[in-house]
């Protein structure tokens, strides 16, 4: 089985790697004032790729906090709970 976990890595590599190989155009981003940005497109996919997984991971810092929070809370009530038995 760990065999099968590392040959779907590499083929996930070289298939990864030759996506990027394929894509080393140079595209322009145009933003406001007349700002442009000349970048290759695989670095433009993977800046917006990685930009997107930290929106995603904050996102989610909340909630897991509040989770935090509340297993604390619980923690404690269920100590008080078995000290008066």
């Amino acid at each position: 089985m760990r065999y099968l976990i590392r040959l779907f890595w590499a083929v996930l590599f070289l298939f990864l790697l030759s996506f990027a190989t394929k894509n080393t155009e140079t595209i322009v981003l145009r933003y406001y004032f007349n700002y442009e940005w000349q970048a290759p497109l695989i670095l433009v996919l993977l800046l917006f790729l990685a930009f997107g997984v930290v929106i995603g991971v904050l996102s989610c810092l909340g909630k897991l906090f509040k989770q935090r929070r509340e297993i604390i809370t619980l923690k404690k009530n269920y100590s008080v709970i078995n000290e008066h038995k």
